[in-house]
């Protein structure tokens, strides 16, 4: 069925990726932006209700996968342990370690340089999930923390040209283009999906920082696609320093192929219950689709308190 405008189908939703952070799941960050995922389902209806999208009349799809990489309660110590396997998001409210604790992949070692080791796995699950969708893409990536880190790196993945900067790296010793990204039609070598139209970042960071040599690609030449960075103020997890590097590694500008950069006077979470911050996501979005809504204040959804991290050496 297609609109009668247009011919865009009229079930075609804004189908969005939601990568959770280190020591999280999908179903755990589900129910962590539960309030988040009312907002937007309200700010981005399906037609003919006020406020809807012309390019995805059918409304928002949220999609939460899980990381492949189970992780073990040694992976998760406080701050004063030397031990390497510490980190984020496990405040007493946390989730139990043996059943909602996963990562993209995991810091090797305590000294920079270090290494992201399984990155390839967790490459392997956001390609195939992308696959999954690939007849009806996802629009945007959204990610937190580690998954704030992911979700810059697979719009930098799928973009125009990323494979050639990922071979003149490799040639110096950098990390290979993820062949779990490359789909073979037969007749030539494409990406498993089209590039992303936009991602976000909540308390991400930039890998480069970890090991500027191995994980440069990413961010040479510059991340093109449209990027919203979302920080807190007082994030004791994840540094300013290490999120603005990935700020710093997107194009400048306003607008589309632009960053913009927004802070939260809170710590390590993301603030998907106050108005000014959802209305942030809303109408960045609408303006990289070219789209507006007059979503002002966005509707905020419930007024559950953000669940914060505890302070902790972070794997990276």
């Amino acid at each position: 069925m297609t609109t009668s405008n247009d011919q865009v189908p009229a079930d075609r939703k804004l189908r969005i990726l939601m990568l959770h952070g280190f020591i999280q799941s999908g179903h755990s960050f589900e129910i962590k932006t539960k309030a988040l995922k009312k907002s937007l389902e309200k700010a981005f209806p399906a037609a003919p209700k006020p406020g809807h999208l012309k390019e995805y009349p059918g409304g928002l799809e949220l999609v939460y996968p899980t990381a492949p990489i189970r992780l073990d309660p040694d992976d998760v110590v406080p701050s004063s342990s030397s031990a390497p396997g510490a980190g984020a998001d496990v405040g007493k409210d946390g989730p139990d370690v043996q059943s909602e604790s996963y990562g993209w992949w995991r810091r090797k070692g305590d000294a920079q340089p270090y290494t992201y080791e399984g990155m390839e796995r967790g490459f392997e699950r956001i390609a195939s999930v992308l696959q999954e969708h690939s007849t009806e893409p996802f629009a945007g990536v959204i990610g937190f923390s580690q998954g704030g880190a992911a979700a810059g790196m697979v719009a930098s993945l799928l973009e125009p040209d990323r494979r050639h900067a990922f071979e003149t790296a490799q040639a110096k010793g950098g990390m290979r283009y993820p062949d779990s990204f490359v789909k073979d039609t037969g007749y030539i070598e494409e990406t498993v999906h089209p590039p992303m139209r936009f991602a976000v970042s909540y308390s991400g960071f930039s890998a480069a920082m970890a090991n500027a040599g191995l994980y440069q690609a990413f961010y040479e030449p510059k991340i093109m696609t449209s990027m919203l960075h979302v920080l807190g103020t007082v994030d004791t997890v994840v540094g300013e320093d290490r999120s603005l590097k990935l700020v710093e590694s997107c194009v400048g500008g306003s607008g589309e192929g632009g960053k913009r950069v927004v802070y939260h006077p809170g710590g390590h979470f993301l603030p998907s219950s106050q108005k000014a911050y959802v209305a942030a996501l809303v109408n960045f979005i609408r303006d990289v689709l070219g789209e507006d809504g007059g979503s002002g204040d966005a509707p905020a959804g419930g007024e559950k308190k953000e669940e914060r991290a505890e302070d902790m050496d972070v794997p990276f």
